[in-house]
């Protein structure tokens, strides 16, 4: 065979080389398509993504407010917010274990929270709960392929108590600080009271004086410089020893004052004994 028509082609001075930076600007150039259309690929799976848990979140912010909050008393409200929560939780963190999978309705604390208030049992079932009788008890069972939504109803439960319980915190400080400005208000409108009374007293006490003095400068007698003390008086039964060793005896009758004013004289004995 011969080869010499290629070899001449190859080898022919007259042929025309490839310009090294176009080709490099045209591989620049397809890089660049290809990365931009992975990165339009990328965004319209991620809008789509985003959009899907959108409406999820939406959905499941309308069952907490106004489906649980409002038509509920608040604080049993927000504790059944947290037992789904807990029962949320419990499968996201212990998913292969069937214990946390089911809760039963007639207990006494699901029945309060879950059971007898509006809207919570239906949130549980957009959870992913379902309910099954399994040996003749009723039980409200999580299906797996619910996780996602599981997760979801889970977040948007956080959010919701995060912003409810700061607003029921403020509540509460703003009660509490109001019930003490109350109570502050009532002791100072019953010391205002009482000393009001006080002042009333010394007044009224003041013009008692100030008319019985001017009776009597009217009448001529003197206004009594010392208060009469009416009080009875009482006297200590029993004896008492003085400085000097003297024992005086103090009788109920005053009989102590008949004794004279003299010092008491112990009688005189004989030194041999005698009388």
């Amino acid at each position: 065979m011969d080869h010499e028509p290629a070899n001449q082609s190859l080898a022919a001075p007259g042929a025309a080389r490839p310009d090294h930076d176009a080709v490099a600007a045209a591989i620049e150039r397809r890089i660049q398509t290809e990365r931009e259309q992975a990165a339009a690929a990328a965004a319209a799976g991620h809008a789509t993504t985003f959009d899907g848990n959108h409406e999820k979140r939406q959905e499941f912010r309308r069952m907490i407010d106004p489906g649980i909050l409002r038509p509920n008393p608040r604080p049993l409200a927000l504790e059944a917010l947290q037992t789904l929560l807990k029962l949320a939780q419990n499968i996201i963190d212990h998913p292969n274990q069937a214990k946390y999978q089911r809760f039963k309705p007639t207990n006494a604390t699901i029945k309060r929270l879950l059971v007898d208030l509006r809207g919570t049992l239906e949130y549980a079932v957009a959870l992913g709960f379902s309910p099954q009788v399994e040996n003749f008890q009723p039980y409200y069972i999580f299906h797996p392929r619910h996780m996602d939504n599981l997760k979801i109803g889970a977040a948007m439960i956080k959010e919701a108590l995060d912003r409810e319980l700061v607003k029921e915190d403020r509540d509460q400080r703003k009660r509490a600080e109001e019930k003490a400005a109350h109570e502050a208000a009532v002791v100072k409108v019953k010391q205002a009271f009482y000393d009001d009374r006080k002042g009333r007293a010394i007044t009224d006490e003041r013009e008692r004086i100030a008319r019985a003095a001017a009776a009597n400068r009217a009448s001529g007698s003197p206004a009594p410089n010392v208060i009469a003390d009416h009080r009875p008086k009482r006297r200590m039964p029993g004896s008492g020893h003085t400085l000097s060793g003297n024992i005086i005896d103090v009788d109920d009758d005053e009989s102590a004052e008949e004794e004279t004013d003299g010092p008491a004289t112990a009688p005189a004995h004989d030194i041999d004994g005698g009388h």
